[in-house]
C-alpha cells in the first residue's frame, strides 16, 4: 500500500501544500553560498561553523574576565572543564601527568562534539551537525593522531607498534594470527567505531524528531475528523525524544572523548 493511500484512508488530506515527509534529504541541503565551489557553504555547514564559534567566543569571554573569585558565568565554564578533566581524563588515564598533558585535547574533542551534537534540538538549526559524516570523521582524525602520537612519544616509534601488534607473552607461532587481528582492531576498528557510533546516533536522532514534529504538524492541520486528536500524542512524543536528544547530545560527546582517553592509556601501556 502506497503512502498516499495509507494517509487518506486514514482519513488525512495530502496535497500539494501539505508538508514534506522528512528523509535522509535533509542532510545534504542545498548551498547557500559558493555552489560548485570547494568552498560551499551550505546549511549544516553554517551551523558547525555557528556553534563551534558560540563555543570559541564563550571561552575566550570566559578567559578574558577571569576572576580569583568566580561569578556564575565562569563558575559555570569551571564546572564543564572540571568535568572533562576530572570525570573524563584522570578517570581513565593513570599517569597524572599524561593526563595533564591531554587534558585540553580531549576536552576540545567533548566541547567540539556537543557543541555539534546540540543543534539537533536548537530552534532555527533543528539539525545535528554531526550528522553529517565529515564532522565526525574529522574528530575521529583527531582523536587518532593524538592516541598514536600518544604511544610513540611515551615508548619510541618502533617499540610502540611493537607493543600494539606483537603483545608479549604469544607463543611466536600465534603472532600469525594476533598480529593482523591486533592490526586492525587499533588502526581501523577504534576510529571507525567512534565515526559510526557518533554518526548513526545522530542521524537516528534527527529522523525521529522530524518525523514526530511532521506527525504533530500534518494530524493538527491536514487531518479530518476524529484523528486530529492523535496529534496531542505525537506531540507528547515530540517532548520525549527532544529530552532525549538532549541526553544523546551529551552522552555521544563523553562517549566519544571517553573512548579517546582510553585509546591513549592503551598507547602508552605496553601490553
Amino acid at each position: 500500500m502506497s503512502f498516499q493511500l495509507l494517509v487518506n484512508t486514514a482519513g488525512l488530506m495530502v496535497g500539494a501544500d501539505a508538508p514534506e515527509l522528512p528523509g535522509l534529504g535533509d542532510f545534504y541541503p542545498e548551498p547557500i553560498l559558493f555552489a560548485g565551489t570547494a568552498f560551499a557553504l551550505d546549511r549544516i555547514m553554517l551551523i558547525r561553523l555557528l556553534s563551534l564559534f558560540t563555543v570559541t567566543v564563550l571561552f575566550a569571554v570566559g578567559a578574558s574576565r577571569a576572576k580569583l573569585v568566580p561569578g556564575r558565568f565562569q563558575s559555570a565554564l569551571e564546572l564543564v572543564l572540571d568535568f572533562a578533566r576530572v570525570q573524563i581524563v584522570e578517570s581513565v588515564i593513570e599517569s597524572p601527568k599524561m593526563a595533564r598533558r591531554y587534558t585540553p585535547e580531549i576536552t576540545v574533542i567533548f566541547l567540539g562534539v556537543f557543541a555539534l551534537n546540540i543543534t539537533g534540538v536548537l530552534p532555527f538549526m533543528n539539525i545535528a551537525g554531526s550528522s553529517v559524516v565529515g564532522a565526525p570523521i574529522v574528530f575521529a582524525i583527531f582523536a587518532y593522531v593524538l592516541f598514536i602520537g600518544a604511544g610513540i612519544a611515551q615508548q619510541g616509534f618502533f617499540k610502540f607498534f611493537k607493543s600494539q601488534l606483537f603483545p608479549s607473552g604469544v607463543p611466536w607461532p600465534i603472532y600469525f594470527l594476533v598480529t593482523p587481528i591486533e592490526a586492525f582492531s587499533t588502526f581501523v576498528v577504534r576510529p571507525a567505531t567512534l565515526i559510526i557510533r557518533l554518526l548513526a546516533n545522530m542521524i537516528s536522532g534527527h529522523i525521529l524528531l522530524a518525523l514526530t514534529f511532521f506527525g504533530t504538524h500534518y494530524l493538527f492541520f491536514y487531518a479530518q475528523g476524529y484523528i486530529q486528536a492523535v496529534g496531542a500524542l505525537t506531540l507528547l512524543a515530540s517532548l520525549f525524544v527532544i529530552a532525549l536528544e538532549l541526553l544523546v547530545a551529551v552522552v555521544q560527546a563523553y562517549v566519544f572523548a571517553m573512548l579517546t582517553s582510553v585509546y591513549i592509556q592503551l598507547s602508552v601501556s605496553e601490553h
